[in-house]
């Protein structure tokens, strides 16, 4: 599928949408929005890729909207080195101050896919910098404003920059936003309509600086995006060892340790065959390959930027079915097939399962095994007689 195309067309839905509406619906402060959450676009802070966290510690991905991409405003504060406060009686979000509140830390999410999700696009909430309202506005002028996501606020990157005083670029063949050098934990609360800030009052205006809106903050001019950096050749990684950093990019030692996490296994317990950069679907990645001892073989696919597992499969290449002397029409039996699958996919249930069969494949009887989790498709070939595990892959549904 074309997530080009889906984006565009999302996109100048939502603006119709908008337009039809009109201005009673601004009003009202929210607007219903598709737009798109984006994992696999990365986001680079000075040189250096960024994964940004809730407050709760779970990761927030960038989302795409209108042609545009959004960030959490909350984690921006933290690379500002400001708390941000989340007034719910003035729908009003703060960042002042020197930041003493610490930076939050969390696991990377591998499993979220790319997908369309509603926003609420907010007229009525408020940003104040330092005790100023902030105004943001886009190439041609226009207002535009935050949108509110699964607790989160978000504001356009372009908003971002001006904030941080950084320039803003885009890499169209890595889907990269990069944001240059310029010029310059709370608890859930239940009813609160943001939950993703380092404190919360509910006590009016009265609590916040003075607002001061004369004269008001002037959009600075239109960012200049960059042309799109042209793909250079997939670099060659000779030997598989050769770590590669460059432009934020994690190296192909980390690419690997990566892949050895998701498997459970240490280095010493693996041969490697490669572990270079590649490109796939106009983003640079990992492909990282190694095999066991036992000749089980995996291969993974690894965002170059993020240390995501885009996919994987693990096949036991040599495997030699040898079938029991006794008993040999005693297979294990299609529950344990699906216990033994369940088995490697961590909270997922029987209810998961999409099916589980028994199957004659390459001179042997085996179990073919389907659980759908998440975004997130398994596939298992389970030996009918012991239950070994030939081959295991993942990949998202939305592929």
């Amino acid at each position: 599928m074309n997530w080009n195309k889906l984006t565009k067309r999302a996109g100048a839905l939502a603006l119709c949408t908008a337009l039809t509406v009109g201005t009673f619906t601004l009003s009202a402060g929210a607007v219903g929005v598709t737009a798109q959450l984006s994992p696999n676009v990365s986001i680079v802070v000075d040189g250096a890729a960024r994964t940004f966290y809730n407050v709760s510690g779970a990761e927030v991905h960038p989302i795409t909207y209108n042609g545009t991409t959004y960030l959490p405003i909350r984690a921006i504060g933290e690379i500002m080195g400001k708390n941000v406060n989340w007034d719910q009686a003035t729908l009003t979000v703060s960042l002042s101050g020197t930041r003493t509140t610490g930076t939050v830390s969390g696991t990377p999410d591998t499993w979220t896919a790319t997908q369309n999700i509603t926003g609420d696009i907010r007229s009525d909430v408020t940003i104040l910098v330092d005790g100023v309202r902030q105004t943001f506005t886009d190439v041609n002028g226009s207002v535009v404003y935050p949108m509110i996501y699964n607790g989160s606020v978000y504001l356009p990157i372009r908003a971002i920059g001006n904030l941080m005083g950084k320039s803003v670029s885009w890499n169209q063949a890595t889907n990269t936003v990069i944001l240059g050098s310029g010029s310059t934990g709370a608890s859930q609360s239940s009813g609160l309509l943001v939950t993703d800030a380092d404190s919360f009052n509910n006590t009016g205006a009265t609590t916040q600086q003075p607002v001061q809106t004369t004269p008001p903050v002037q959009p600075q001019q239109p960012v200049q995006i960059t042309p799109p950096v042209q793909p250079q050749q997939p670099v060659q990684t000779t030997p598989p060892t050769q770590t590669t950093t460059s432009n934020g990019m994690i190296s192909s030692e980390q690419a690997k340790n990566a892949a050895l996490a998701h498997a459970s296994l240490s280095a010493g317990q693996v041969s490697f065959v490669r572990s270079h950069l590649d490109w796939d679907d106009g983003r640079q990645v990992y492909d990282v390959e190694f095999y066991t001892s036992d000749y089980k073989e995996y291969d993974y696919e690894i965002d170059a930027y993020t240390g995501a597992i885009l996919s994987f499969d693990a096949d036991a290449e040599y495997y030699s079915y040898t079938q029991p002397s006794t008993n040999t029409g005693s297979y294990i039996g299609e529950a344990r097939a699906r216990s033994i699958a369940l088995s490697y996919v961590s909270g997922a249930t029987d209810a998961n399962v999409r099916y589980a069969r028994l199957d004659w494949d390459d001179g042997r009887m085996e179990y073919e095994v389907e659980i759908i989790y998440g975004t997130m498709e398994y596939d298992f070939e389970i030996d009918a007689y012991t239950g070994a595990v030939i081959s295991r892959d993942m990949d998202s549904i939305y592929d």
